[in-house]
């Protein structure tokens, strides 16, 4: 336990009490945590969807990051649109760290042609930073007798929980059921989120790029012509202040399964390779991925392992002056 203390308290100073810059969690199964990727993807769906996720990032180092998802979407005939209510929770350091966001997004939906869908969205939360500081460990505090038990002289925070409003903003296309892409911004008014009074540390904006193609690979006339068999490739780049990254990937779906490959790039150093295997029966829908470190932490870190589940309720009355835009689950 001595040992991995350090880790712990080295992240926690480095990253959060000094003047630095808060990096949001990320989701390795981007698709399958939609309202999350882009608040444009609120009611794609249009029937009502409910959505769960989970990831736990190297495990190897003992409960650096445990992240948390749930989310809830339709579309509102009344509003031209869909609503959506997003959760989201970040335990980083055994839990001495701890971030809850909780936000409200609606996204207005219209055809711009017969083929061409487009919804554009807005997203309004709280976001929440709060820090155990009884349960945090530094060097000074070691006894080489008998382990942390001595008084530490570094000071605690003016401020053990911060709380500030959060906005974001979305666009999403979809071409028929072909293809499909967005862009979205979060926090865009860039809070303040810092421990200290005179604390400079920000929450920067993050840029997201996302697209993607459905290419089916069933042929006329072949039986099961209801059954999807396609490939569909990806790419997704993000950047959030000094932090860029990009991953390119593929699905294929061979109903009722899905498996996809993806190679996550950091740009300063190749960072995972990430394969994920997926399952949907009637209206579950159930996806297992496993990052596979390949950056200089891979002796250490134990990769990720990360679990979504969405269950897609049936619609309640047809609707059909709009349509779902076709796009990946996982």
């Amino acid at each position: 336990m001595i040992r991995r203390s350090p880790v712990t308290v080295l992240f926690l100073i480095t990253f959060i009490l000094g003047k630095s810059f808060a990096q949001d969690p990320e989701f390795s199964q981007f698709y399958a945590n939609p309202l999350y990727l882009n608040p444009a993807m609120t009611g794609i769906t249009i029937c009502p969807r409910a959505v769960g996720n989970y990831r736990n990032q190297w495990p190897g180092i003992g409960k650096a990051f445990n992240t948390y998802s749930f989310s809830y979407d339709q579309y509102v005939d009344a509003l031209h649109g869909g609503l959506g209510l997003l959760v989201t929770a970040d335990r980083a350091g055994g839990g001495n760290l701890n971030t809850t966001t909780i936000s409200l997004m609606y996204a207005y939906k219209f055809n711009l042609t017969s083929h061409l869908q487009a919804s554009g969205a807005v997203k309004a939360g709280y976001y929440q930073r709060r820090l155990v500081w009884e349960n945090l460990r530094f060097e000074d505090m070691i006894d080489p007798q008998n382990g942390f038990t001595l008084p530490t002289a570094e000071k605690q925070p003016d401020n053990l929980s911060v709380g500030v409003p959060d906005f974001s903003a979305g666009v999403f296309l979809g071409y028929d059921d072909l293809v499909y892409g967005g862009i979205a911004v979060d926090h865009l008014s860039q809070p303040k989120i810092g421990f200290y009074n005179d604390n400079s540390t920000i929450l920067p904006m993050k840029f997201t790029v996302h697209a993607g193609s459905v290419i089916s690979l069933r042929t006329n006339g072949s039986a099961d012509e209801d059954r999807e068999f396609s490939i569909s490739p990806n790419i997704l780049y993000q950047q959030q202040f000094q932090f860029h990254q990009l991953n390119v990937g593929l699905y294929l779906t061979i109903d009722p399964f899905v498996g996809g490959l993806w190679f996550r790039h950091n740009f300063e150093n190749p960072d995972a390779i990430i394969p994920m295997i997926g399952v949907h029966y009637k209206n579950l829908r159930v996806g297992y991925s496993y990052d596979y470190t390949v950056s200089k932490l891979k002796s250490v870190s134990g990769g990720a392992h990360e679990v979504s589940a969405s269950w897609q309720f049936p619609c309640i009355e047809k609707r059909r002056h709009v349509r779902a835009i076709k796009c990946p689950r996982f």
